[in-house]
């Protein structure tokens, strides 16, 4: 059972578990009635620079792919199905490293604290990013592009968590939804970026060594203003630090009641949760929660190559369609707005409508719009086709990463979103050699049938096999 205490902090400095708890239970009290001000505001927009840099990273993978090719550096295909020579090994390399990072160092924002990794994750990026740019050879290319996915990936693990953390109650679901407008604010910026340089040379470097470095100088700059930012105090609390979480979050009562003129009110009664057990795997292998599972797991897999195939390669396919290289990624840049658009859109009628015919119908826009591309080669209509395909793409992302947190119980959730969202790694990974294949062998049509096909995965194991759960208590889903 859950047990109500008191809004004072013990005074006791040992740092046990019980207290840890206490005190964590009583400093989430005191942030949860904190108003939505300027200063919390600022803390999440720099904590979304970083998540900025991390899609701007993958959004320029596929925008400096024709200009890797154009330079030599790398094959738009290749002869042997795992070609490390092209594009698709460069894309899988991407997420390969991703999947390390996310699946193998997951662990480090919990063991050394938000801050430190998240700064650490970021400075990986930059020094990474820098040394692939300068690669001139397609395997190192491709080895330093792995090692800087890994750094990516520690950082997805850690936005969300740092996020949720440092804001009170009330504006969590505000706050989560300005920090995806930041991040994929990245998108349109880096196909804009790759329009004007990838096709050009700067000072004698290749266009787009000059877009991935621009990604690496950035973020530096961004490590230093996020120094501003704290750890979160939730954190600090539970692994014996009390003190300085007291201090953190005395800063922010005052600048609460400095921005907002008004003094606080007082916080609500503490709840102190039971020690979270450690999750086991054989738990998730139990009904409901194995089909669940297996449900989820085919789902990433296929929704990840149908969302990369496109995203990633977006001037390649339009250059299929006889569109120039130039022009090409003019027009990604356009279909590129819809990707902060696309999760804004959603957050009017993601809880309006069941999650799962969102996502099913969403997968279907997908197949229509996605085979009329395949037929089209007048500009107009590819590029609307383009914008649709991203706004049913970001919709089923917006209301994946809910519906499957809401289908198992807390004990087992953050284990089992690892286990599933780590399908969609290695989709996104494979998915660089499955469209490479097909835009080999038969063109972009034969793109959109494979991300038909996976598509059609997608609705049948959501549609036939999720259970609904909007507007069910977490505890009556997973009864």
């Amino acid at each position: 059972m859950q047990r109500v205490i008191t809004t004072e902090i013990p005074p006791v400095a040992a740092s046990d578990a019980r207290t840890q708890a206490r005190t964590a239970a009583v400093l989430s009290a005191r942030m949860d009635r904190l108003p939505a001000t300027g200063y919390i505001w600022m803390l999440v927009f720099l904590i979304s620079l970083g998540g900025f840099f991390e899609v701007y990273d993958l959004i320029f993978t596929g925008y400096i792919a024709p200009g890797m090719a154009k330079s030599g550096l790398l094959q738009t295909t290749t002869q042997a199905f795992f070609g490390f020579q092209g594009i698709a090994g460069f894309i899988a390399a991407t997420f390969a490293g991703l999947f390390v990072g996310t699946f193998g160092f997951g662990w480090l924002p919990d063991r050394y604290g938000r801050r430190a990794v998240f700064t650490f994750s970021l400075l990986w990026y930059s020094i990474g990013s820098a040394i692939m740019a300068f690669q001139t050879t397609a395997e190192g290319v491709v080895l330093w592009r792995f090692i800087t996915g890994i750094g990516v990936g520690i950082e997805i693990v850690t936005i969300d968590s740092y996020v949720t953390e440092l804001v009170p109650q009330h504006m969590r679901g505000r706050a989560m939804a300005f920090n995806q407008m930041i991040m994929f604010a990245a998108a349109p910026v880096a196909a804009i970026l790759s329009f004007w340089l990838v096709p050009t040379t700067v000072f004698g470097l290749d266009g787009w060594r000059c877009v991935v470095l621009i990604g690496s100088i950035g973020a530096v700059f961004v490590w230093f203003i996020r120094r501003a930012v704290p750890e979160s105090p939730r954190w600090l609390a539970s692994h014996g630090r009390e003190e300085k979480a007291e201090r953190i979050v005395e800063k922010m009562e005052a600048k609460a009641v400095q921005q907002s003129g008004r003094p606080l009110p007082p916080p609500a009664p503490a709840v102190e949760q039971p020690a979270h057990r450690r999750a086991s795997l054989a738990e998730l292998l139990q009904p409901p929660y194995r089909s669940r599972l297996i449900m989820l797991v085919v789902f990433n897999f296929c929704q990840a190559i149908g969302y990369y195939g496109f995203a990633n390669w977006v001037p390649t396919l339009l250059i299929g369609q006889g569109i120039t290289v130039t022009k090409s990624l003019l027009y990604s840049f356009v279909i590129a707005i819809a990707l902060p658009v696309g999760p804004m859109i959603a957050m009017l009628y993601a809880d309006k409508v069941q999650r799962k015919w969102l996502i099913v119908g969403a997968a279907f826009a997908v197949v229509v719009f996605g085979l009329l591309f395949g037929q089209l080669r007048s500009v107009v209509p590819l590029i609307v086709l383009g914008v649709l395909i991203s706004l049913a793409g970001q919709t089923i992302s917006v209301c994946y990463h809910a519906y499957q947190s809401e289908l198992f119980p807390t004990a087992v959730r953050c284990r089992a979103n690892g286990i599933v969202y780590s399908a969609s790694r290695v989709g996104a990974m494979m998915s660089g050699f499955l469209i490479a294949f097909l835009l080999r062998d038969f063109g972009v049509t034969g793109v959109f049938a494979g991300i038909t096909a996976c598509m059609v995965v997608v609705m049948i194991s959501i549609g036939a096999f999720g259970p609904k759960t909007n507007g069910l208590r977490l505890e009556e889903i997973n009864h």
